[in-house]
């Protein structure tokens, strides 16, 4: 892998982790399309994943710093009954999205990406994740504009259906923050508020990757010249998951009525062209 192919993927995966047209499925699509010949399933791509979504990582807990603090200070008591016991609910809620992406993940998510892993099939799906981006959209303007709610007034059944449509982005090609939002909608909340909820449900679930990929590495070689390139990727992912998190919560925040609709056709015509390409070439 070059270091221009390396600085290539880290921007990929910092905007696109979190903007909803699907990290991995890029990730599979782009390489194949521009012919690149490393292996990203090979062991010693793992130091360069672990660094990626690490950067990831590190750029959420930056821009929501403040509201993780309130939670942790809230949960501790510090800011009287009724923060703790809000503070605490926010958390179970969290903890409530995660587990179906939990189980499912340790269940089924080798098979998902064996059968489903190739740039062919993740064109498809990315076609498809336009698709629900549309059809939530839709939906929601056949039932009306989202309720004014924060993340405190969310309930469980919301947390519990967020939770299964985030299991939904083991297919690659199907965005994790397109879908959690998506079921934010469909559950009447707004754009900003389902995208705070999916961003927060993001940071437990990319560290548990990170951590679960660095523990692949104990016994792989060490390789202080890639482990310099990864260092600097995970820089270069860090800074655009920032900058994406930012223009993002803005962005839901000002275009509610429509916000998701230009990654719908985005996606929708990327994966179009990409069948395409990947039929008349195959």
């Amino acid at each position: 892998m070059s270091f221009f192919q390396a600085m290539i993927i880290a921007f990929l995966q910092g905007a696109t982790e979190l903007f909803p047209v699907s990290s991995l499925g890029h990730a599979v699509i782009l390489p194949a399309l521009l012919h690149w010949s490393f292996d990203q399933h090979a062991p010693a791509f793992l130091p360069f994943l672990v660094m990626l979504h690490l950067g990831t990582s590190v750029a959420l807990l930056i821009f929501f710093w403040k509201d993780w603090m309130a939670l942790a200070k809230g949960a501790l008591g510090a800011e009287g009954r009724s923060l703790q016991m809000q503070s605490l609910h926010i958390l179970s809620l969290l903890v409530v999205a995660t587990i179906p992406a939990v189980v499912i993940g340790l269940l089924f998510e080798h098979m998902l990406r064996s059968l489903f892993g190739s740039a062919s099939a993740a064109a498809i799906f990315l076609f498809l994740n336009g698709f629900m981006l549309l059809l939530a959209e839709r939906l929601r303007g056949v039932s009306g504009q989202g309720d004014v709610r924060t993340v405190a007034d969310m309930t469980y059944k919301d947390a519990v259906v967020i939770g299964l449509f985030q299991c939904i982005a083991f297919f690659p090609g199907f965005s994790r923050s397109g879908a959690t939002i998506c079921a934010g909608l469909l559950r009447g909340l707004r754009h900003d508020t389902a995208a705070r909820f999916s961003f927060l449900m993001a940071e437990p679930v990319i560290i548990a990757a990170t951590v679960r990929e660095a523990f692949k590495l104990r016994s792989e070689p060490f390789d202080p010249a890639q482990m310099h390139l990864a260092l600097i990727a995970a820089v270069v992912s860090g800074l655009t998951a920032l900058a994406s998190t930012a223009f993002l919560m803005r962005y839901f925040r000002d275009h509610d009525r429509w916000a998701l609709s230009p990654f719908a056709y985005y996606c929708m015509a990327a994966g179009a062209a990409a069948t395409v390409i990947f039929h008349f070439s195959s």
